[in-house]
C-alpha cells in the first residue's frame, strides 16, 4: 500500500485549482457497489420525486422560471412551516451550495477569511476564499478580524454540533461588527422531526437584530442533495439576513443556475407525496448509523485505538485509526471491494481518517468485511 493508490483518487479533479471531493470513485470503479464516499441519504433518492424530474425533461425545450417559482416557494413552506414568509422573501436557490457559496463569498467586504470553531471543515468555503485572494485565517485565530466567518453545523467531516443557543454565543462572542458569517446546516435536516427548532432558520429576528445592531450578516446554506440523494441534481439554497442582501446576490448570480429537472424535484419532494420518506429517514439513520460503528469497532485489534466521532443523528462515520497506514489500508480495501470511502488525507489532510457514509446494514456489511484483519500485524 502506498499515498500513490490513494492518489489515484483524485485523477478527475485539477487538483492545482480544484478542491478534492468524494462520489468521484463509481465512475472509475468496474465492480462498484456502493458509494461511502459521501454523506447522501442512506435510503437513495425519494422516487416519486425522481419521476418527476424524468418527467420534467419534457420540458427541456423551455427556459426554467427566472424566479425559479414555484419550487423557491414549496421550499420556504417545507424549511419554516409557520410562517414560511419569513423565509420566501430573503432565500435564492442555486446550482447546488457551491455556487451560492462562491455569490456569498464574493459579495462580503473585503478581508480574511475563517473557519470555525473546528480544526477541520467542509473545504468548499476555504477553496472559493483562496481563489478569490482572501487571506486564511485559523480557526482558532483570536488576533486577527474576519471579515467572512465559515461554520459548518453540523461539522462535515468531524461530526461536531452546536446546538441553538450554542451558535448564537458562539457567533455573538467570536464574530466580529460588520463582517459576514456563512453557517452550512446541511446535515442539520438529519437532527430530528423537529430539526427546524434547533436551526438557525428559527432565528429570523435574532438575525434581523444582529445585522441592525453589530452589522453582522449571517446567511444561512443547505445543500439538499446530501438529504435527498441527488447530488447530480445540484440543488441547494441560501437564506440571507435581509430581502436587500438576497437582491444583492441576485445581482451576480448567472440568470437559469437551476434547470427545470431540478425545480421539479424540489416541487415534488418538499410536498406530503414524499413525507413519509422523511420520516423514515429520522426512524433508521441513528439506528443504522449506531450498528455500523459498533461493527468498525468490533474490528479493532486491542493494541490500537480506533475512535469514530460524530453526532449519533449525522449520516456518515468519521473514523480516526491512529495510524496513516491504517487509514491508507482501509481506502484501499474499501476500494478493493467496490465500496470506496473518503480518505481523511485528501484534501482535509487527516493522514489517519476516514469518513464513510451511513448505509443499509447489508451494504454496510460489504464493507466491514473488506475491513476484517485491517490493523493487524
Amino acid at each position: 500500500m502506498s499515498y500513490k493508490d490513494l492518489n489515484d483518487a483524485e485523477t478527475t479533479w485539477d487538483t492545482k485549482v480544484q478542491q478534492y471531493h468524494g462520489g468521484q470513485e463509481w465512475l472509475i470503479l468496474d465492480h462498484f457497489v456502493e458509494d461511502f464516499s459521501v454523506t447522501t441519504n442512506a435510503l437513495g433518492t425519494p422516487q416519486i420525486a425522481l419521476k418527476a424530474a424524468r418527467d420534467a425533461l419534457d420540458f427541456c425545450h423551455h427556459y426554467p422560471p427566472a424566479n425559479q417559482e414555484p419550487a423557491k416557494t414549496d421550499l420556504s413552506k417545507f424549511i419554516w412551516p409557520e410562517d414560511y414568509e419569513l423565509i420566501h422573501s430573503r432565500i435564492l436557490l442555486g446550482n447546488g451550495a457551491s455556487e451560492l457559496i462562491d455569490l456569498v463569498t464574493r459579495s462580503a467586504k473585503p478581508g480574511p477569511w475563517r473557519p470555525g470553531p473546528w480544526i477541520v471543515q467542509y473545504k468548499e468555503y476555504e477553496r472559493s476564499a483562496s481563489s478569490l485572494g482572501r487571506d486564511i485565517l485559523k480557526y482558532n485565530d483570536k488576533t486577527t478580524k474576519a471579515a467572512l466567518t465559515c461554520i459548518v453545523n453540523p461539522n462535515n467531516p468531524t461530526g461536531d454540533y452546536m446546538n441553538i443557543e450554542e451558535m448564537k454565543s458562539y457567533i455573538e462572542k467570536t464574530v466580529p461588527e460588520n463582517s459576514t458569517v456563512m453557517v452550512d446546516e446541511s446535515m442539520q435536516p438529519w437532527h430530528s422531526e423537529k430539526w427546524q427548532q434547533d436551526s438557525l432558520i428559527s432565528q429570523s429576528k435574532w438575525i434581523k437584530e444582529i445585522f441592525e445592531t453589530k452589522g453582522i450578516a449571517i446567511y444561512i446554506m443547505h445543500s439538499w442533495t446530501k438529504i435527498w440523494s441527488c447530488t447530480g441534481l445540484r440543488i441547494g439554497s441560501v437564506i440571507c439576513p435581509t430581502t436587500e442582501h438576497c437582491q444583492d446576490l441576485k445581482k451576480i448570480q448567472v440568470p437559469w443556475s437551476v434547470n427545470v429537472c431540478a425545480l421539479k424535484f424540489l416541487e415534488v419532494v418538499t410536498s406530503d407525496a414524499e413525507s413519509k420518506y422523511m420520516k423514515k429517514t429520522w426512524e433508521i439513520t441513528t439506528n443504522w448509523r449506531s450498528d455500523f460503528r459498533k461493527k468498525i469497532l468490533d474490528l479493532k485489534p486491542k493494541d490500537q485505538d480506533w475512535v469514530i466521532e460524530g453526532k449519533p443523528f449525522i449520516s456518515w462515520v468519521w473514523i480516526d485509526f491512529k495510524d496513516k497506514n491504517v487509514a491508507a489500508d482501509a481506502v484501499i480495501r474499501a476500494r478493493a471491494a467496490g465500496v470506496p470511502v473518503r480518505p481523511g488525507v485528501n484534501g482535509y489532510g487527516c493522514d489517519t481518517c476516514v469518513r464513510a457514509a451511513v448505509r443499509s446494514p447489508a451494504l454496510a456489511d460489504v464493507l466491514i468485511k473488506s475491513w476484517i484483519g485491517l490493523g493487524q500485524r
